[in-house]
């Protein structure tokens, strides 16, 4: 019996450590030498101090923020380690009364915009946890940022230009603006009130 249990223990063993061990830590070391800023997480830095992640949204709730898609993940918005959708079904009035709650948001911080508001704004993503929001929804909300910031909107629509990702490979997916990137450069630039006072 034992003579026959002895090969099986230790394929057993030696799969557990190949695979278990010897594989993931190869797998780990290649990647920290191919892609070190993504395979540590894709963390953003400000002047040494860590700003986040460009994989994780952020709830930016100041008005002289661009603000990214709704987040219903359990205990707080954008929780990493509880990732989900709401999962509630497109007839559950709890899903109508987030997006209607999520408008009238938007609306309050800008009253005098009667654009219509783009979906993503309104609706979480199946993760919560989505950093990108769409051109169009960075767009909506330029007049806002640029009010409150003092700044032109042609400068804030600019820098949404210049922090608009293209598709994937120039096909996959759509166009798409990271709100952690593009808020990160906004503190970065000089509004056009600091620029007067300089003057």
């Amino acid at each position: 019996m034992i003579d026959k249990l002895r090969p099986i223990i230790v394929v057993f063993i030696m799969l557990s450590i190949l695979t278990g061990l010897i594989y993931p830590l190869f797998v780990t070391a290649v990647a920290q030498w191919i892609f070190p800023a993504k395979a540590g997480g894709s963390i953003i830095r400000i002047d040494g101090q860590l700003a986040g992640s460009e994989l994780i949204g952020q709830p930016f709730k100041d008005q002289k923020y661009f603000w990214g898609r709704f987040s219903s993940t359990p205990d707080f918005p954008y929780n990493a380690a509880s990732s989900s959708g709401s999962n509630l079904g497109p007839s559950n009035p709890a899903l109508a009364g987030a997006a209607r709650a999520r408008v009238q948001a938007l609306q309050a911080a800008d009253p005098e915009n009667k654009s219509p508001i783009p979906i993503d704004l309104v609706t979480s993503s199946g993760s919560g946890l989505d950093p990108h929001i769409s051109p169009a929804a960075a767009s909506y909300q330029v007049p806002r940022v640029a009010r409150v910031r003092g700044m032109s909107e042609d400068q804030v629509f600019r820098l949404v230009e210049q922090f608009t990702e293209p598709r994937q490979w120039g096909f996959l997916g759509e166009p798409r603006v990271n709100v952690l990137k593009l808020n990160l450069a906004l503190d970065r630039l000089p509004s056009h009130r600091e620029q007067l006072m300089k003057e």
